[in-house]
């Protein structure tokens, strides 16, 4: 057993039945996510469209890839044909653009609305009183549910502040089981206390980034 399947086989154990694990594999390079492929893994999440595309034509076709980084109107076509779920659709207008393209390409495209409930202002998203909650403007887009990130910071109240804002707002929108994407590597536990269903876990798989990867 490789290092990685190690590390996700411990991640493993501390999940709940009801959680589900997103391996994030943004700059890691193919071989890597080959290992964690091979010890079950399906969902990777990947934050630059020609990286995505990339991996996506050298590994097999059953891996659900997500996007979960800031995602440009200009390459929205490079993912629209394949990509299981777009966690970070933070306006209006990204969701105008996505739609645009889904129905150029007759496909029903799956996103996650992001919130902005950290202090930093560099982060992006909805703020909580600007969610909308009417989607019949979109027929090519399934609002699945929120994404989110906490502060960064130390302070495990203000950790918690985040996570429970985030799954405060799910209540508002018209769906039965929203999914909550929030909690990574460091906060993941928190999260799921919280109520996230859905972790997203980079380094604690993979270890460092290669930065130097092309995307």
């Amino acid at each position: 057993m490789s290092l990685i399947q190690e590390h996700i086989r411990e991640i493993r154990k501390t999940l709940p039945p009801h959680v589900n694990l997103l391996c994030v594999s943004k700059f890691q390079p193919i071989e890597s996510i080959r290992e964690a492929y091979l010890s079950g893994e399906r969902d990777f999440g990947e934050s630059h469209a020609q990286e995505l595309v990339r991996k996506y034509e050298a590994l097999p076709k059953d891996i659900r890839w997500h996007f979960i980084g800031h995602l440009q109107t200009n390459k929205i076509k490079l993912i629209v044909p394949f990509v299981h779920l777009i966690h970070s659709v933070d306006s209006l207008h990204l969701m105008q653009a996505i739609e645009k393209e889904a129905a150029k390409q007759d496909r029903i495209v799956h996103i996650l609305l992001e919130l902005h409930v950290a202090k930093e202002e560099s982060k992006t998203g909805f703020l909580p009183d600007e969610l909308p909650t009417e989607f019949t403007q979109f027929p090519h887009l399934q609002i699945d549910g929120l994404m989110g990130m906490a502060t960064l910071t130390d302070d495990e109240q203000e950790i918690r502040r985040c996570f429970s804002a985030i799954a405060s707002a799910a209540h508002t929108l018209p769906i039965q089981e929203p999914v909550l994407s929030m909690g990574m590597s460091e906060d993941y536990p928190m999260a799921i206390e919280e109520g996230s269903n859905l972790v997203r876990i980079g380094s604690s798989i993979f270890g460092e980034r290669n930065y130097n990867l092309t995307h």
